[in-house]
This record gives structure tokens, C-alpha cells and sequence, in this order.
């Protein structure tokens, strides 16, 4: 299947009528463009087509701090929903992995 998947549907700081699609819960803090498409390839999806600049219309209300500009086309085997679950599941993830390399770091010096 392929879709427009853009960041903001997978911020927790937005409501759904601001373009959330997934459970608060699942939802992470302001992701960006490029986390997202770290996140879609390294689940193994295809980024079809990459627009950083495009911003969502239902941002357009928001206060500048809350516009996530960048939509990605992803393809995907599951519907849009499920995917955009296992990407904000794998946003945490690499977060996660993140923080843990830079602590170990400050550790060894």
C-alpha cells in the first residue's frame, strides 16, 4: 500500500484534530522529517517520494513551534494505521538507542 505519511501525525503534542493519527500513547514528541524516514527504512518500508519543505493544511492554524514541515509517500505492506505504529514504536526505539550510546560515551572519557 502507499500513502502521504507527514510527521505530525505521529506527535503527541497535537490533538487529533490537528493531524494526530495514532493514540497519545503510542504518540512521540515532535518527530521530525528525517527520524520519521530513519525510522520507515529501518522497518524496511520504501520512501517513494521525500517533499521537506510541504506543510500540512491542518497546521496551518498552529502557532509556528507545532508546524512539522515534510510529508513522505511510504510503501508499506500494512494499512496506514498499523504502520504508523510500528514507526512511532521504532522512534522510540532509536531514541532510546540514542541516548543509551551517548551516556556509555560520557562514561569512557
Amino acid at each position: 500500500m502507499r500513502f502521504v505519511l507527514w510527521p505530525n501525525e505521529l506527535d503527541a503534542r497535537l490533538s487529533r484534530k490537528y493531524g494526530r493519527a495514532v493514540k497519545k500513547s503510542v504518540a512521540v514528541d515532535s518527530p521530525g522529517l528525517e527520524e520519521v524516514e530513519d525510522a520507515v527504512l529501518s522497518l524496511g518500508f520504501k520512501v517513494v517520494e521525500k517533499v521537506p519543505e510541504k506543510l500540512n493544511p491542518r497546521l496551518s492554524g498552529l502557532d509556528e513551534e507545532f508546524r512539522t514541515r515534510g510529508m513522505l509517500v511510504v510503501e508499506s505492506p500494512y494499512g496506514k494505521g498499523k504502520t504508523l505504529k510500528l514507526i512511532a514504536e521504532k522512534i522510540r526505539e532509536l531514541r532510546a538507542r540514542t541516548r543509551a550510546k551517548g551516556k556509555s560515551r560520557r562514561k569512557r572519557r
